[in-house]
């Protein structure tokens, strides 16, 4: 009897610590979800108020819970992309253009990583031009029939191409 008691008594201390270990990693394997920016939501780099300008925007969540928004995808990509960045990140939004407005945009936010992307449009976004960002191929095609571009995937976006200098590329001939 003292045996099963001892047996009993293990058994519910096995079952109670694997109750505590799979509460506790379920809050790192829970989905997240992106923000809606507000009318004070300004971007990590620079300062600008978000919703002031115009194509898609982008938001990083790192692993401590702080979150950081960019008025750009250009500047987005350029922070996730860096070499030396150090922070963990947990995941990575940008905003769906197939059903955003592009002079507007608001929510339809998507996983950054899963996105398509149109590189050289004719559209520009708060930093010049800029990377569209597509939930589906199928939109990314309609959008660079229509503003040209060059489509591509996540995992073929380099450093490189990101560069935040706008436009303008730094015409010194004044």
């Amino acid at each position: 009897m003292a045996r099963y008691k001892k047996r009993q008594s293990f058994t519910a201390l096995a079952v109670l610590i694997l109750l505590i270990t799979i509460a506790g990693c379920s809050g790192d394997d829970a989905p997240v979800q992106a923000l809606e920016p507000t009318r004070s939501s300004m971007c990590a780099l620079d300062g600008m108020l978000l919703l002031d300008y115009p194509g898609p925007k982008g938001q990083i969540l790192y692993n401590d819970g702080e979150r950081e928004f960019y008025c750009d995808t250009v500047e987005l990509l350029s922070i996730y992309l860096r070499p030396e960045q150090q922070k963990r990140i947990r995941a990575i939004f940008t905003q769906d253009m197939g059903k955003a407005d592009w002079k507007e945009p608001r929510s339809h936010w998507i996983d950054a990583k899963e996105a398509y992307y149109v590189q050289g449009s004719k559209l520009h976004g708060s930093m010049g031009p800029t990377f569209a960002a597509f939930a589906n191929k199928e939109d990314a095609e309609s959008f660079i029939k229509e503003h040209g571009g060059k489509p591509l995937r996540f995992d073929q976006i380099t450093i490189d191409m990101v560069d935040l200098r706008g436009g303008a590329k730094h015409d010194h001939s004044m």
